[in-house]
């Protein structure tokens, strides 16, 4: 049973596994101005980690984005943005007078920080965090800066930080949660996911072994329960620190929760690593 807390209510919707399809997430953006800054990305990827969710649960997920009316080179712009992050790309993208009619249908609405839904709407709302950079450029207002284009994620990590510890950073922290990137936050991010991949590299190595029941389980009751994608990151680092949990059984583990964590964990698999630091 997958269960995400509605910001109105405060309650718990219950979505059932197997009995349905198709579960429709729309993903709302800002409908005002003609662009979209790397603040905003913060909503597509929760959206990304729910399909995940979901479609590993058995269940068909279909994703519709609704941004502002943009330009072609900010709508291109945010399409390199969210591959970078490793988000899927959206079944439907639009301005919001044209996606009107797919998310009158939507399980879930998930609103970016200063998006919001037409009255009226059915379906789950879930309020995503604001996302704001430590240090906007040019003395810019952090809530209008930085801009997607030309070079896309520059307000939250410099030139050749690997895009998927902003991911990382970003699944640490409950989605509802405001979330300020600071340097120190993200350089822990990028040492501790370039130490988890050398550390999966290593595993594979070892025979292969069965996800521990304990440890399953409670993954998924975390993930069922309001996209608990914190828990399950806590729970990798207890994994990787547990004298009974063999090699081959945590390389197991990380590369099954990857699905839907999408940090790419087995990149450096197949490689020669010099010892971690």
């Amino acid at each position: 049973m997958l269960r995400i807390a509605d910001t109105r209510t405060g309650r718990s919707v219950e979505i059932p596994y197997g009995h349905r399809h198709l579960l429709r997430i729309c993903v709302h953006l800002p409908a005002t101005g003609a662009r979209v800054g790397a603040v905003d990305l913060r909503a597509p990827l929760v959206g990304d980690v729910l399909a995940r969710t979901a479609e590993l649960r058995g269940l068909q997920a279909l994703t519709v984005l609704v941004t502002p009316d943009l330009p072609d080179e900010q709508g291109r712009a945010l399409d390199r943005a969210m591959a970078l992050l490793g988000i899927h790309p959206p079944d439907t993208v639009g301005a919001h007078r044209l996606t009107e009619t797919l998310c009158a249908a939507a399980d879930v609405h998930l609103l970016a920080y200063g998006a919001d839904t037409q009255d009226g709407v059915g379906g789950v709302r879930v309020d995503v965090g604001q996302v704001r950079p430590a240090l906007p450029p040019d003395g810019d207002d952090a809530d209008e800066a930085p801009l997607l284009a030309p070079d896309l994620l520059d307000g939250f990590a410099p030139a050749g930080t690997d895009p998927l510890a902003v991911r990382m950073l970003l699944l640490g922290h409950a989605h509802h949660t405001p979330v300020t990137v600071t340097g120190a936050g993200l350089t822990e991010a990028r040492r501790t996911l370039r130490h988890r991949r050398q550390q999966v590299a290593e595993w594979a190595q070892e025979p292969s072994r069965p996800i521990p029941a304990d440890v399953l389980h409670q993954a998924q009751d975390a993930l069922a329960d309001n996209i608990g994608v914190p828990v399950v990151l806590d729970m990798l680092r207890s994994v990787a620190g547990r004298a009974d949990v063999p090699a081959g059984a945590a390389f197991e583990t990380f590369a099954f929760l990857d699905r839907i964590l999408g940090l790419d964990l087995v990149r450096e698999v197949g490689h020669q690593h010099p010892g971690t630091p």
